[in-house]
């Protein structure tokens, strides 16, 4: 998911304008002398069902050059820590008790000891890291690896290849949108993760399955309920995104070799998601169907 989808994996259903029978996590735009593949991704996956769908095989064949969300071959973990520390640190003095107030604080607490990481580690965070370092724990505690993700499987089999793999946008584009919001806004968001980790399992289980199976309609449906009270956060997470992404992807269509961008589920199959907007532009959409195994 990069790092966001893993903690928001939820969108509005989009279905007006899709075959709701699709059997595929792969969708082709055709340009004159190209094809742009639009891949769905999940960004953390058990090591013992990491195994892609046959679509990404078929799309990676073809694809000159890899495209995702961030380039990850140019981002290591310490550089991505030390942009989240600079960034995520409350300023001015404020503790999280302080950003959060007292019951917030106490639900925060009791969750976080669940999963070993005691508040005091936490207490000088700004609520939107505190979110992202829940859900990694939990996905980490359920046996979710990002190692085995959609993301640095393709990265890893680009660089044997040789393929280059290029970003939409950087860190700052990507993580600066949660820094950037209000904070009322991020413990909303902080909520709405603490509420998630309850039924974590069960839901990602349902949502695995739908993205394997290429099950459009029930992508959309499982990723629809919680963020419809939450627009701010939606638009700063998807559609803000998508929008700087589109022209991006339009450009790629006007190339001789193809293309494979890979980016989380969440902004293919969403309102405002990218094949609505190709839509919208005139793109054919068509989803890829690998041949049976």
């Amino acid at each position: 998911m990069g790092r966001l989808l893993r903690c928001c994996l939820v969108a509005v259903g989009l279905l007006g304008g899709l075959n709701a029978h699709a059997q595929s996590p792969v969708w082709a735009l055709r340009g004159a002398h190209n094809t742009v593949y639009l891949a769905e991704s999940v960004h953390l996956l058990r090591p013992g069902d990491a195994k892609l769908p046959a679509a990404f095989d078929q799309a990676y064949a073809h694809a000159r050059t890899i495209v995702m969300e961030i380039d990850l071959s140019s981002v290591d973990d310490v550089t991505l820590q030390s942009w989240m520390l600079e960034h995520g640190t409350l300023s001015g003095g404020k503790t999280l008790e302080q950003a959060l107030g007292a019951a917030r604080y106490q639900r925060l607490s009791a969750q976080s000891a669940e999963l070993g990481l005691p508040i005091e580690a936490l207490n000088q965070f700004a609520p939107w890291l505190v979110a992202l370092t829940l859900t990694d724990a939990e996905y980490l505690k359920l046996g979710f690896n990002p190692d085995d993700g959609v993301e640095r499987q393709i990265q890893r089999r680009a660089q044997q290849d040789g393929k280059p793999i290029r970003g939409l946008e950087t860190v700052d584009q990507q993580l600066g949108q949660l820094e950037q919001l209000s904070l009322e806004q991020q413990g909303r968001f902080l909520d709405l993760t603490l509420e998630d980790m309850k039924d974590a399992q069960q839901d990602t289980d349902q949502l695995l399955a739908a993205w394997r199976a290429g099950d459009t309609r029930r992508l959309a449906s499982l990723l629809s309920e919680e963020y419809d009270a939450f627009p701010e956060l939606y638009r700063a997470l998807v559609t803000d995104r998508n929008r700087r992404w589109m022209p991006q992807i339009e450009r790629f269509l006007s190339d001789d070799h193809d293309y494979l961008v890979v980016v989380g589920a969440l902004h293919l199959v969403g309102e405002g998601g990218l094949l609505q907007l190709a839509r919208r532009d005139g793109l054919a959409v068509a989803p890829v169907m690998a041949p049976a195994r």
